[in-house]
């Protein structure tokens, strides 16, 4: 006769199967869930049923099972980074130069200057995370807020500033300000965030205006030209005409000093003179007389002496001709 398996025996069996091969999986999951290897850049935030445990460093750790433990890995000593207005494309062919992509990201780098004028800044930010379990629970999302504050950062330093000076001079001043800015902002919120560096890549008017924005700075440099050359034709005669100005003042000055001084002289000589004829008015006008001639004779060149009673001139004139 035949042995018949009954069909209960037949279900104990399956199930005993089963319970083992669950066992099996489950001591499997416990064995390769109980440890956990962290990179020698990174350290882990440990979590016991949800709760902060421990921050790990680098090398081989074991923890609970099942869920119980969670390792969340964070790289601190990696430098981040993250660009606005422009993404950096891979090259897989090795070895060529970096490419950028900065078509599809207008809504990041379009900004409005001080002045009212229109400009596309795309930069960088690079930092370092250096609390782990602030970088993990202080923000919902770190990344994405530490983005939101460098763009609206960049968007006020921009906002201080005219079109002129962020395009020429003023991109060191920018990148420093908003380095300060965006530390200071990270520390009050606590997102456990080191900045080291803001880089600005680019700074441009956008495309659609260039030509006009090109158009504009030449006739400003013209208009600087103009200017300055004027101001050195003006640096070279006002000066020069002020000084002959002064320098005729000077000698109308002196002139009229000089004749001031002379009539005062001449007016104290001829009170002296008065004064010796009214004492002796017959001597005083004779040596008056004399004085005068023996300052004429000698300037005239012929000297004719006629004698009252003479009749013609006297021959001994024709002495004093010159040869």
């Amino acid at each position: 006769m035949y042995k018949t398996t009954k069909p209960r025996d037949y279900f104990e069996v399956q199930f005993k199967h089963i319970v083992l091969i669950v066992v099996g999986l489950a001591v499997l999951y416990g064995l390769f869930s109980s440890y956990y290897v962290v990179e020698s850049e990174e350290q882990a935030v440990v979590l016991r049923f949800g709760k902060l445990h421990k921050v790990a460093e680098p090398g081989l750790h074991f923890k609970i099972p099942f869920g119980v433990d969670k390792a969340m890995r964070v790289a601190t000593r990696r430098q981040h980074r993250e660009e606005f207005g422009y993404r950096t494309l891979a090259d897989n062919s090795g070895g060529g130069p970096s490419r950028y992509d900065s078509r599809s990201y207008l809504s990041e780098s379009l900004m409005v200057t001080g002045d009212l004028n229109a400009a596309e800044v795309e930069w960088s930010v690079q930092y370092r995370i250096d609390d782990p379990r602030a970088f993990l629970f202080s923000v919902r999302d770190p990344v994405t807020t530490m983005r939101d504050v460098s763009e609206s950062v960049m968007r006020q330093v921009v906002g201080d500033r005219t079109v002129d000076e962020i395009i020429t001079v003023g991109r060191q001043g920018m990148q420093n300000q908003a380095l300060s800015r965006l530390q200071k902002l990270m520390d009050e919120y606590g997102m456990g965030i080191s900045i080291d560096q803001v880089v600005l890549q680019a700074v441009a008017p956008p495309s659609q205006v260039a030509p006009s924005f090109n158009a504009v700075n030449e006739a400003q440099q013209l208009r600087e030209r103009l200017i300055n050359e004027a101001r050195s034709q003006y640096n070279q005669v006002v000066p020069k005409a002020r000084g002959q100005g002064e320098q005729q003042i000077e000698e109308a000055r002196g002139y009229a000093i000089e004749r001031v001084n002379r009539s005062k002289g001449d007016a104290k000589r001829f009170e002296a003179v008065l004064e010796e004829y009214l004492k002796a008015p017959e001597i005083t006008r004779r040596r008056m007389y004399l004085e005068t001639m023996q300052r004429v004779l000698p300037k005239m060149g012929r000297k004719i002496i006629v004698d009252e009673n003479a009749q013609s001139v006297l021959p001994l004139l024709q002495l004093n001709e010159e040869k």
